[in-house]
């Protein structure tokens, strides 16, 4: 044992005979919990849609016949009980609050459903927010769940770090746009998940094209896609490209995703159904 040890193996460099092996950091949900797969959608970089594949993702999983839920990771930009129409305050137990239902019966927990004024800026610090995000996952009674999906900030600071360290994460979903700084961001947020010991689960190029409605033509309005050269350099199997659509914008400001039409998420979300088992 090295002189002055503190016990504390998790902060020391010595490799002592008394060194005991790393404790896990991840948290145990309530009792009333009991979720089968968690999916990390994130992105390297703001403004990509990530909330809009999040909630679109979790429409999807939900018509495949799923228990689909989702934690609103992004604690400063919140946006997902907008997307679902759902302003109402969760019930709450002794110690503990119940997640919400959309009509569709997807649960969802975000801190816009815990503050009165929702347009009210969340001015926390880092430790504070990552507390947040693993209470959601440890004080919230969500039941029986098939499916999770974490909708984390864009970038690879402390919320990313957090879900991936203290929730049993299946994998990741990086979303992204094809502009020339894709594949910059893209590799962040592949090195970031390697580093975490996170596999990708599959790689959305959002806003790929615009498909005009008279001609039928695709325009590339953010740039050609690079979903290809993506695919190949970090070795990301399943891929999708979303199209530019101003109808699926317009039901998640109305509050009405789940009225959103079948989209090629269908056969992404299958893929990764198959690939977690």
């Amino acid at each position: 044992m090295a002189e002055g040890c503190n016990h504390n193996c998790s902060s020391c460099g010595e490799s002592c005979s008394s060194r005991t092996a790393p404790q896990s950091l991840l948290e145990t949900p309530h009792e009333g919990t009991k979720i089968k797969h968690i999916i990390a959608v994130i992105s390297g970089k703001g403004g990509v849609g990530k909330s809009s594949v999040t909630t679109s993702l979790a429409v999807t999983l939900n018509r495949l016949g799923y228990k689909t839920a989702v934690l609103d990771a992004d604690i400063t930009g919140p946006s997902i009980p907008t997307a679902f129409g759902i302003n109402e305050e969760p019930e709450r137990g002794d110690d503990f609050l119940y997640a919400v239902e959309t009509k569709t019966g997807i649960k969802m927990m975000s801190i816009n459903l815990l503050i009165e004024d929702q347009t009210a800026p969340v001015i926390w610090r880092g430790p504070i927010i990552a507390g947040a995000v693993k209470q959601f996952y440890t004080d919230v009674v969500w039941g029986d769940i098939d499916y999770m999906l974490v909708d984390c900030p864009p970038g690879t600071g402390d919320v990313p770090l957090t879900v991936f360290q203290s929730l049993p994460v299946d994998g990741a979903v990086i979303v992204t746009t094809p502009q020339d700084l894709v594949s910059l961001i893209v590799e962040k947020a592949v090195r970031m998940a390697d580093d975490m010991g996170i596999r990708i689960l599959g790689l959305v190029e959002n806003m790929s094209y615009f498909k005009c409605p008279d001609c039928g033509k695709e325009h590339s309005i953010f740039g050609e896609s690079k979903v290809e050269e993506i695919q190949d350099r970090f070795g990301i199997e399943t891929v999708v490209k979303l199209p530019i659509d101003p109808a699926l914008a317009g039901l998640m400001d109305e509050g009405k995703i789940e009225d959103m039409p079948e989209s090629k998420l269908k056969e992404f979300a299958q893929t990764i159904v198959g690939k977690i088992g």
